[in-house]
């Protein structure tokens, strides 16, 4: 698919006589970030999607992701996700997992002539809060002042247990943590807006084009950091659009369903309504979309969980906890249809 169009490209640009400079600059790739903790990375085994693409109850869900009775690996979309890179198919979430990326992936590849490439940073367990606090959200100084005083006192119990003379953590050691996740985040987009023909090849000689944002995150902020949740998430968003030089960026959210058919409540009631009360913020107004999720629970799942470990149909319903949506495949591709959906309302790019 991608070496027909850029065949269509050349002899296109030889009709009209453009110089090779012209020609070049018309060669771009879409470049889409995900980001967020572990239900970003993606919890939907690879084998549960494998029986449930070839059982027939649920085998209509995936016909368009396949192609022979396999799954179709993308010669337009490619991934980087940390470690791991190249054209898109299953399998790029957690270790024999897949996530949101590939419904989403797959929406983009086909609404876009030019190819995609997503860049996917996520690490399970982390808040908003903490790891992935943008700079303008400053620091918590109450909370600062308390963690240096835990660790001190730590330090100071080891000592003496053990007769040592470690010294006390200072202040700076406490702070580094805070906003790394969001540091290590921009490190990998840059990488791949810096590398990306070394890391795929076949885009050598195309520009790299921020195209999109997509957030899917929330759970670790509902102990206790709910509160600050909605300042976080809009400082976090301008954040990111100052740091990559796009003030516009389309900006997707997933907002935290965990809760399924019930109703939220407590901490994730509170992240959710921040999350969503983003689309009512004047700035944010035609290049951002939130959206539930919980309205895309799969039911079936949902309600074989409670008696899941008696049985043996579970294998082929979930394969993990009600915070990881019961590692549904039918749930997170339900999540990333949706995404893509919003994405694409946003970017209004005519096709």
């Amino acid at each position: 698919m991608l070496k027909r169009c850029l065949l269509a490209l050349a002899f296109l640009c030889q009709g009209l006589n453009l110089p090779l400079q012209a020609q070049e600059a018309t060669k771009t790739v879409k470049v889409f970030i995900l980001a967020g903790q572990s239900n970003m990375e993606g919890k939907a085994r690879n084998t549960l999607l494998d029986y449930q693409a070839a059982n027939a109850p649920t085998k209509e869900l995936f016909t368009h992701l396949r192609k022979d009775d396999k799954w179709i690996t993308r010669d337009d979309v490619f991934i980087k996700f940390l470690e791991r890179k190249g054209p898109l198919t299953v399998g790029y979430g957690s270790p024999g997992c897949t996530g949101v990326e590939l419904e989403f992936g797959t929406m983009m590849g086909n609404y876009y002539n030019e190819p995609v490439i997503l860049v996917k940073a996520a690490w399970g367990g982390h808040s908003l809060y903490k790891l992935f606090r943008s700079p303008s959200a400053g620091f918590p100084e109450a909370m600062l002042q308390k963690e240096l005083e835990q660790a001190r006192e730590r330090v100071t119990k080891n000592n003496e247990k053990n007769k040592k003379t470690d010294p006390l953590p200072t202040m700076e050691e406490i702070k580094k943590d805070y906003g790394s996740s969001y540091r290590n985040m921009m490190t990998e987009v840059k990488t791949v807006m810096n590398d990306h023909a070394a890391l795929f090849p076949a885009l050598k000689g195309m520009k790299p084009e921020l195209a999109g944002f997509v957030w899917f995150q929330g759970f670790n902020d509902i102990f206790g950091a709910e509160n600050e949740y909605a300042s976080n998430m809009k400082h976090f968003i301008n954040d990111v659009r100052k740091d990559l030089n796009s003030p516009k960026l389309p900006f997707v959210i997933g907002a935290l369903g965990q809760n399924g058919s019930k109703p939220a409540t407590g901490g994730m009631l509170v992240v959710r309504e921040a999350q969503l009360s983003m689309n009512a913020v004047p700035e944010f107004k035609g290049n951002l979309k939130a959206f539930p999720v919980d309205v895309l629970v799969d039911k079936a799942a949902e309600e074989m969980f409670p008696n899941w470990q008696k049985n043996p149909a579970w294998a082929n319903t979930g394969s993990d906890r009600p915070y990881h949506y019961y590692g549904s495949a039918i749930w997170f591709n339900r999540i990333g249809k949706v995404m893509g959906e919003a994405m694409l309302e946003l970017v209004k790019v005519p096709k």
